[in-house]
């Protein structure tokens, strides 16, 4: 396996001001990851973990210190270079799908790679080919209101699988799914980790999933520790 990190952060640091005061979420925290590890982030409500999330894929941006991703330093480009890097090298699964409800099931996965440039018809096929492994080849013309909420997180995994991302960022990808779907959606994050040997950093305040992780971290009073 190549242990060149894949995603890597140096003493991050995110502050807010609230009312007059400043509130320090995180401090110093620091995290490398290599190709096919799983890593869980664990902590309290509250304690910044989607947070530090979203300054690792780019969506929010730190207060100090610095985020790289494939060794490209995400914190010293500009927000239209920081969206190519999360677009080629990303994948993001959030508690609730964040699938666009005007469009199907085949449309939604479909749209990242159009975004990166990808000719429609070759999208269509792979988007079509990922909704099939994930259990949803029937329901490719569905929206989202047709679908299940098991369904709907299945096919927000796909769309963030579907660029064959070097990292995928799970927030609580299973906190609003009964046990029996978000079983199933445990089992496809890793079966497709494993297969394309992508880096999985998972929030989730689940034990059983946090066991099948490589390493288990706990975020708390702002600092990232080993669980």
């Amino acid at each position: 396996m190549n242990d060149a990190p894949i995603l890597e952060c140096r003493h991050l640091a995110k502050t807010y001001a609230e009312g007059g005061n400043t509130v320090q979420v995180l401090r110093d925290v620091g995290l490398v990851m290599a190709p096919g590890e799983r890593v869980a982030i664990m902590g309290s409500s509250g304690a910044g973990k989607s947070t530090l999330l979203h300054i690792l894929g780019g969506l929010d941006v730190p207060s100090g210190g610095e985020v790289w991703i494939g060794g490209r330093n995400m914190s010293a480009l500009d927000v239209a270079a920081r969206g190519r890097l999360r677009n080629s090298s990303l994948g993001f699964v959030y508690q609730f799908h964040h699938l666009l409800p005007e469009f199907t099931a085949l449309e939604n996965v479909s749209m990242p790679l159009l975004i990166r440039g990808e000719a429609p018809p070759e999208a269509r096929r792979r988007a079509g080919e990922l909704l099939e492994r994930v259990g949803l080849g029937a329901r490719l013309a569905h929206k989202p209101g047709e679908l299940s909420g098991g369904e709907r997180q299945r096919a927000a995994v796909a769309r963030a699988l579907v660029t064959d991302p070097q990292c995928v960022l799970a927030d609580e990808p299973t906190g609003n799914l009964d046990r029996e779907n978000a079983g199933k959606v445990y089992e496809l994050m890793l079966e497709l980790n494993a297969k394309n040997d992508s880096a999985l950093l998972v929030v989730t305040h689940e034990p059983a999933l946090a066991r099948r992780m490589d390493r288990v971290l706990v975020l708390e009073e702002g600092v990232l520790r080993e669980g």
